[in-house]
Order: C-alpha cells, then structure tokens, then sequence
C-alpha cells in the first residue's frame, strides 16, 4: 500500500512546504516589476571631497568659504548645493545637512570655468587625485545619475532611505540638493508612498530579500523596491494617504520635541522597556498604517497585533554582556510567514500579468501585418520595456 505522509510545517499540517519554508507563494525568487521601474534610485557618486564644503572634514574647504565666494560672485551660488547623506538623515531630528557641494553636472571644461572660483577649488583638491579607474571628466561627479534627476524634476520632495541603517525608516527631503550615494532616493511624494514603505508588509519584504551589513539592515533597490508588489492604485488611495500623513507629522514633531533622529526615535519604539506615551502613540500610528496597507491589499483577514521579539538568539543568557539585545516590535512569524507567502505569489502574478500585457502590445492586431519587405507594423518589440524571465 502508498502511504502519503502529511507535511507539517512549524506543527501545523499544510498543503506544500515552499522553497522558502512557506506554505504558500511558491519556489521562484521575486522578479523585478515594470510597475516599479524609474522610481527607485541611488544617489550621486562624487568621488572627491574637494567638491564639498564641510566644517567637519579637512579635505573640505570651510563654509565660511563658501559664503565669502557667493558674495564676492553670486553667480557661484548657482552651482553650490546642499549635500546629504544618511547620516544626516538619521542623527538630525529635521533631516539637516551640514555640507554643502560644488556641481558643474554635465558641463563642458570651457563651460565649467565660467566659474573660476569654483573650478579653482576643483582643479586644487580633486584633479589628480581620483586614481586611475575614474571615468568621469576630473570636474564633474563620477556618477551624477541624470536619469535621478530627470524623474524628480516635477517633484517637490522625495522619499530617502539610508543604504545601511538599523531600522527601516523612510524621510521626506526637498529636491533641491545633491543625495549622496549609496543611498536611496525615490520619485515618490505622497504620504501614501510613505506609508506603504513604511509599513511593516514592505519591511518584512526587506528584511527577507534584502542583504545586511553585520547586523543592520542594507536597502538595496533591485532587491527590496523593484520586486514589491504594492497593493491596487496605491498612489491614490486616500486611506494610507491619510494613516501616512497622520504618522508622518507626529513623528516628525516627536523627533524634534525630544531632539532626536531617525535611529535613536526607531531604537526607543522597539525597545520593550520604553513605556513613553509618545512612543506608544508612535506604535499605535504604526499599526495604523499597517492596517490601512493590509485593507488595501484586500487582506482584513490578517491581524496587525505586535509583540516584541529578538531579531536573533541571545548569545549571552547570563545577560554580562553591554551589548543591547536586538529586540524589535514585530508581527508573530506566523504572520510574517502569511504576508510573506502572499507578497511572493501576488509577485509571480503581476509579473505574469505584465508578460501578457506586454505579449499582447507586441501583437499585431486586426488589420494588421507581421513585418515584412516594405510592410510595417504599427509598434515595434523595441518600444517596449523588456520583462525579466521573456524572451523578446
């Protein structure tokens, strides 16, 4: 006789174990989706701290500098931008940059010493001194992804996420300065955008599919962002648009009313001794922005309730160690497991979806001819975006 074995997952009998130790979504890794393409970027590579004004660095020309150069020429003050990084972005309870750089984007050399003062400071501290591996002219950046700066054109702010950092946290920064690399910069500036990023659907997606560095977290965009299959009309949808701006303002005004950035705001919310009525209203909004994400994929059926977990076993039961136990206010693992396994499977269906639609664009329709001597079709295979896992 052929006995079938039941196949128990974490003591529970289930249909089918995954790849990924779920019991649902399948076996495939996510693939990027063309819904997610030219929103995600990396900063600018300047390769030169000659470039910038900073008082904290001594490769830096001072910013007392910087001031006397515009007033003495104001037109120097059209190629002077704030420079950002994510430690700023973190530390600072507004986000504040304390560095300044120099910018000629895509100029000619000819063009560029128009600004003789600026290119003074350039041809000084940065020619020469970028190795041989440069491919940039020595007066601009080594990367200054134009293709970022195209696509927020229209935007009055954007959405930044550190590369490294402990604790996912997602901020607001106006449009008119240069974002350092490696970090994140993202076309998006609604609260919606906010809150779904924000969410605890994208973080356990990041967490899962992005890498690390020791223990904190690395966002990688062609990990975390391209393959995330955001919930129907997410852009537009007033609920997280709301629960987003909600979060998005008290959290702005608690960081500041404590004077504290990013990390040590988000360090204080997973701590499971913080009993702050701030911090718990914090947690609450939280939750809140979960949920009106969980609705918006249509899950209602999944409850939102967090406990406080460690991220990784505690090597040191005797509790001697100074070093601060890795707790986080999460979702149980059953429910990181089920938004886990429904993220993967609504992955593989909006890709399918997107390989028929863009099989179907490339179709010739009624009336039409395959291209052929003297024959045209009316859109080409060449207009198209390619699609990841077809073949074109």
């Amino acid at each position: 006789m052929n006995y079938k074995l039941p196949i128990i997952l974490d003591g529970k009998p289930v249909e089918k174990i995954t790849a990924f130790l779920f019991h649902d979504g399948g076996n495939d890794d996510p693939v990027a989706l063309l819904a997610n393409a030219n929103k995600s970027f990396v900063g600018s590579y300047v390769l030169g701290m000659g470039f910038t004004f900073d008082n904290t660095n001594p490769e830096a020309t001072p910013i007392a500098e910087m001031h006397r150069l515009i007033e003495q020429d104001p037109r120097n003050a059209d190629r002077i931008f704030p420079y950002i990084g994510g430690e700023e972005v973190n530390s600072s309870p507004t986000h504040l940059h304390h560095r300044y750089v120099i910018n000629f984007g895509e100029l000619k050399e000819d063009e560029a010493r128009k600004y003789p003062d600026l290119m003074a400071i350039v041809e000084e501290k940065v020619r020469g001194s970028r190795g041989k591996h440069s491919t940039a002219p020595w007066w601009q950046f080594e990367r200054l992804r134009g293709e970022l700066f195209k696509a927020i054109a229209q935007c009055d702010r954007v959405l930044f996420h550190a590369n490294v950092s402990s604790n996912l946290a997602f901020a607001f920064l106006p449009t008119n300065m240069i974002f350092a690399a490696p970090h994140n910069v993202f076309s998006l500036s609604t609260y919606s955008a906010f809150c779904n990023l924000q969410s605890r659907i994208h973080e356990v997606w990041t967490r899962f599919f992005g890498s690390s560095m020791k223990d904190d977290l690395r966002y990688t965009p062609s990990d975390c962002f391209e393959t995330f299959p955001f919930p129907p009309d997410w852009e537009t949808n007033p609920t997280p648009e709301a629960a987003g701006k909600t979060y998005y303002e008290f959290r702005a005004d608690l960081m500041v009313r404590h004077n504290q950035g990013l990390t040590d705001t988000y360090n204080r919310f997973h701590n499971p001794d913080e009993l702050d009525p701030a911090i718990l209203k914090l947690r609450e909004l939280h939750a809140e922005c979960d949920r009106a994400v969980l609705d918006a994929y249509g899950w209602t059926d999944i409850a939102i309730d967090c406990e406080f977990r460690l991220d990784y076993g505690d090597e040191d039961p005797e509790g001697t160690s100074k070093r601060k136990k890795p707790w986080r206010y999460r979702w149980p693992e059953a429910v990181h497991d089920e938004v886990l396994a429904r993220l993967l499977k609504l992955n593989q269906e909006r890709h399918q979806q997107e390989v028929r639609g863009h099989e179907m664009a490339a179709t010739p329709g009624k009336g039409q001819r395959v291209k052929g001597k003297g024959q045209k079709v009316a859109r080409s295979t060449s207009e198209t975006p390619t699609i990841p896992g077809m073949e074109v």
